[in-house]
């Protein structure tokens, strides 16, 4: 006689998503790509994260590139919060930190916003220095709103 047992299970909560990118345009984009990917196939809004994403990732490709070195995405979505956490290997080259962010002076400059989209869209996020030579910038996004 065979018997089949059901096992219930709850979905779990927890998804966790890390990468290796190159610190170039093209990597930046991926970044972004990838966040939706995951995100959509994990049944959890975008929107936000791939701003977010698109911009820490950007800086890790202009301000925080080593020749040679990549920089790592990782998404991790805890109970009713994503992390997006965003590590280079420049960690001599610190961002300001949240309320620290400045607008640039010139309204036509081209650069200078993204840390004031990641701090609009965010709930929190900082820098965590090291270790040597790295830095991340991390956000969190509440996913319940």
């Amino acid at each position: 006689m065979n018997q089949e047992f059901l096992r219930t299970q709850h979905p779990s909560t927890e998804q966790t998503f890390t990468v290796q990118l190159s610190p170039t345009r093209r990597g930046a984009r991926l970044a972004r790509l990838l966040t939706v990917a995951h995100l959509g196939a994990w049944g959890l809004p975008s929107e936000s994260a791939a701003h977010v994403v698109a911009e820490l990732a950007a800086n890790a490709s202009v301000h925080g590139r080593v020749q040679g070195r990549d920089f790592q995405l990782s998404l991790a979505v805890s109970g009713q919060t994503l992390r997006i956490e965003v590590t280079d290997t420049r960690g001599d080259s610190v961002p300001p930190g949240p309320g620290a962010v400045k607008a640039p002076e010139d309204d036509h400059a081209e650069h200078g916003r993204g840390l004031l989209i990641v701090e609009a869209l965010a709930d929190h996020w900082g820098v965590v220095p090291g270790p040597v030579p790295r830095k991340t910038v991390w956000a969190e996004i509440d996913l319940v709103r």
